[in-house]
């Protein structure tokens, strides 16, 4: 049993702590727990705010923290002291302007060496940032995006690290532990690059998670609204559905969500406003990707749905005046929603490919060494994307790590196309009935695009040089090597800079 003395209610422990965890709401609580199992002596602190935030590192420890090894602080000095050399502290408050305060105060109350730790959903050029001026200080410093909610937060997450690399050494022992374990043990969490590379990963993983969530939900309302399933008939098959390929995280909770019923023993899914709520982090992924020139089109029509969902009195009022087809299916049930597995599960393959394109166009910018398989091996235990074809994701990069787009994997390739009957007809008959499927059809079309060699930017492109001199490259001529046309016969031959690709 460890010595400990008690200032107060809290009780601090005379052995030093191996890490510190600031942050005691529901994630850094829960992470705590899950460090302190594995064997880790953890201290805590949370920031005290007057009429908000009083008394939360005293309740934690003298309840779910009672009788565990735990060194509770209410100063934050007293907090870094507690910590082993070289110390470790583990930040699990808001993203933002919080983040940059911590760390002013903790700077002075460090030694060289000392690893400052941001695990909340950061934005990567944040993390970026600080990663160099943490460094600059004589410090380390590891941004970590951490997935799983707060159950994984507690029975082991999907860690995604990211930073200083001297870093990794000294903490690499805890995030494993803690971490989630694939069937062979392997943990959840390995080293992913330099500066921001972790919570970039991290960013693309919430986009994908996303565009997983408006997958489903658009297949619930082509099952509602145009099958008329019940919410128990619609659990039967998302139940069904979780056996086989598309057996995951999100389609195992819509399930459980679809059965359960409200003190009046009623689907409580039917009575919750139908208005998304979004952190910012699927934005972020969007964003990212004009930035960049990728095709991210899923994860934005995700994102614009919402939006869109945001709009409840507008869209109240447009029902009211604005009239489309009303929804009426007379075909094959059975047919339909075999259909619509097949329409769900190819979508989600050209989620993974876009994050993907997207990670590969990050890692050229930023010159990380990413390792896309052991990116998906991450991602297959604890967190909320985790899927079965995540383990052919880890394959297929395995076996060509200079792979350039998921769907020429033959593996993915081949589930692709022979899905895409059965995603073509659920799309047809959503549009044609006015039940809107904006991810199901953007992912659709993004397939269809890549396959088609000769697009109509030719035209675009003439446009583009006829109203405003931009020029263009010829099918008859080298790659690199720009025309104008005078189109009219008023203009002159002066042309404006060529256009980016």
């Amino acid at each position: 049993m460890l010595r400990r003395k008690t200032v107060g209610n809290i009780n601090f422990f005379m052995k030093k702590a191996d890490i510190g965890l600031i942050g005691l709401a529901v994630m850094g609580e829960n992470l705590a727990l899950n460090m302190e199992s594995k064997g880790f002596t953890v201290a805590v602190y949370n920031r005290t705010v007057p009429g908000i935030e009083e008394g939360v590192v005293d309740r934690f420890i003298n309840a779910r923290g009672a009788g565990k090894n735990f060194i509770g602080s209410t100063e934050m000095r007293d907090f870094v002291q507690s910590i082993a050399a070289p110390r470790k502290v583990f930040m699990m408050v808001k993203a933002g302007k919080p983040v940059d305060e911590l760390i002013e105060q903790l700077i002075p109350l460090l030694e060289p060496g000392d690893i400052i730790i941001d695990g909340g959903n950061s934005h990567y050029p944040d993390t970026i940032r600080r990663t160099g001026y943490v460094e600059s200080k004589g410090l380390l410093f590891v941004g970590t995006g951490v997935s799983g909610g707060e159950e994984g937060a507690l029975l082991g997450p999907s860690m995604m690290p990211g930073g200083s690399p001297a870093a990794w050494p000294a903490v690499k022992e805890i995030f494993q532990a803690i971490s989630a374990k694939v069937e062979d043990g392997t943990p959840c969490c390995d080293w992913v690059g330099e500066g921001g590379a972790g919570h970039f990963v991290k960013m693309v993983h919430n986009g994908i998670e996303y565009g997983d969530m408006q997958i489903i939900t658009e297949a619930y309302q082509v099952m509602k609204d145009l099958l008329g399933m019940s919410a128990d008939e619609m659990h039967e098959v998302f139940k069904e559905w979780n056996k086989g390929d598309l057996d995951s995280y999100l389609i195992e909770i819509t399930a459980e969500i679809l059965a359960y019923k409200d003190e009046k023993g009623e689907p409580l899914v039917e009575k919750i406003l139908d208005t998304a709520g979004q952190k910012g982090t699927g934005k972020w992924t969007a964003v990212t990707a004009l930035d960049f020139g990728i095709p991210l089109t899923l994860i934005g029509e995700s994102v614009f749905a919402r939006c869109l969902s945001a709009q409840k009195e507008l869209r109240v009022l447009a029902s009211q005046s604005i009239q489309g087809p009303k929804a009426s299916f007379t075909g094959d049930k059975v047919q339909l929603i075999a259909d619509l597995k097949d329409a769900v599960f190819g979508a989600k393959i050209i989620s993974y490919a876009q994050g993907y394109n997207l990670m590969k166009e990050a890692a050229n910018e930023y010159k990380w060494n990413l390792n896309y398989g052991g990116i998906a091996l991450m991602w297959r235990g604890g967190c909320i994307i985790r899927s079965i074809f995540l383990a052919d994701i880890k394959k297929a990069f395995e076996t060509n790590p200079a792979l350039e787009n998921l769907l020429l994997d033959p593996y993915f390739k081949g589930v692709v196309e022979k899905a895409q009957a059965g995603w073509r007809r659920v799309c047809a008959a959503a549009l044609t009935n006015g039940i809107p499927v904006p991810a199901l059809t953007s992912a659709l079309c993004y397939f269809d695009g890549l396959r088609t060699a000769q697009l109509p930017a030719n035209l675009l492109q003439a446009q583009r040089d006829y109203f405003g001199a931009h020029t263009y490259e010829r099918t008859d001529q080298p790659r690199g090597k720009f025309f104008h046309t005078n189109w009219t016969g008023r203009g002159g031959d002066t042309s404006s800079t060529t256009y980016v690709v």
